[in-house]
C-alpha cells in the first residue's frame, strides 16, 4: 500500500522434597525421566514464543534519511540510508536500513518479518518517541489513523469488546473525548448487537464523529508518555 505524496505535504525522498510423592519403594512405570524432561518447553523456547507474538511484521514508513542521522558522530561518507517507522501490532517505534538502491517511500508499509523482504534489510533498533525526527513527527498522526483505518475491524471489534479496568474505570474512558455518557451509550448500543464496522459506529452513535481518529489520537498519546498508566494498544518502552 503506497500513497503518493505524504498528508503534511512533505516530498518522498522442580518440587520440594515435601512435595515429592512417595512411590512406597517401587519406580513408577511409564516413560524414562529423559523422555518426560524432554517434553518440557526450555524456559528460553517459551521466553522466545512470547517475543515472536509481539514482533512485528510490517512497518509504516515514517521518515526516510538518505545519509542517517546527523548526529551519530559518523563521517558523512560512512553514512547509510536510514528509515523511521512505526509497526502496525503494538505500534513499535523503529529504525530500518533498506536494501541497497531502495528507497521506502513515505506512508508505505512495508514488510519485516522473518523471511524474504523486498525493501527492508533488516531492523537497526527499537527507539523512542524523543529520537523521532522532525519528518517522522510530522507524519506520526496521518500514519497512525492511516493504520488504524487498514485494520479497521480489529479496532471496531475493540468497541465491542473493550471492558472495565477498575470499579471506576472502563477502557472507553481512555480514549481522548469519550466521557461517562458518550461510554454508557456505546455500552447500551452494543448490546443490542455489535458493531460491524465504523460507519456502524457513526450512525449508531452520532455523537463519535471518528472512530478512527480517537484511537490514533490514544495511540499517539501512550507513545509520547513512557509512564502512561494503562496501555491499550502499546508496549512500554524498554528502559535503558
Amino acid at each position: 500500500m503506497r500513497v503518493e505524496k505524504s498528508q503534511s505535504g512533505r516530498p518522498y525522498a522442580g518440587r520440594s522434597a515435601a512435595e515429592k510423592p512417595s512411590y512406597g519403594g517401587k519406580r513408577p512405570t511409564g516413560k524414562p525421566q529423559s523422555e518426560r524432561q524432554s517434553e518440557r518447553a526450555p524456559r528460553s523456547s517459551r521466553k522466545s514464543q512470547e517475543s515472536s507474538q509481539e514482533r512485528e511484521e510490517y512497518a509504516w514508513v515514517l521518515d526516510y534519511l538518505p545519509y542517517g542521522k546527523s548526529v551519530d558522530g559518523t563521517a558523512a561518507y560512512q553514512k547509510k540510508p536510514l528509515v523511521q517507522a512505526i509497526g502496525d501490532k503494538k505500534f513499535t517505534l523503529m529504525e530500518l536500513v533498506p536494501k541497497n538502491g531502495v528507497i521506502p517511500q513515505i506512508q508505505s508499509r512495508v514488510y519485516i518479518g522473518s523471511g524474504d523482504r523486498d525493501e527492508i534489510d533488516h531492523v537497526k533498533q527499537r527507539i523512542g518517541y524523543p529520537d523521532l525526527t522532525t519528518g517522522a513527527n510530522l507524519e506520526l498522526p496521518f500514519i497512525l489513523e492511516a493504520c488504524v483505518r487498514y485494520q479497521e475491524e480489529r479496532f471496531v471489534k475493540f468497541f465491542n469488546e473493550a471492558h472495565s479496568i477498575t470499579t471506576r474505570l472502563h477502557m472507553l474512558d481512555l480514549l481522548p473525548g469519550i466521557g461517562k455518557k458518550l461510554m454508557w451509550s456505546i455500552i447500551d448500543e452494543r448490546k443490542k448487537g455489535d458493531f460491524k464496522s465504523f460507519q456502524d459506529i457513526r450512525e449508531r452513535i452520532p455523537s463519535l464523529h471518528d472512530p478512527a481518529k480517537v484511537l490514533a489520537h490514544r495511540i499517539e498519546e501512550e507513545l509520547k508518555d513512557d509512564f502512561i498508566k494503562y496501555r491499550l494498544f502499546t508496549t512500554p518502552p524498554r528502559r535503558q
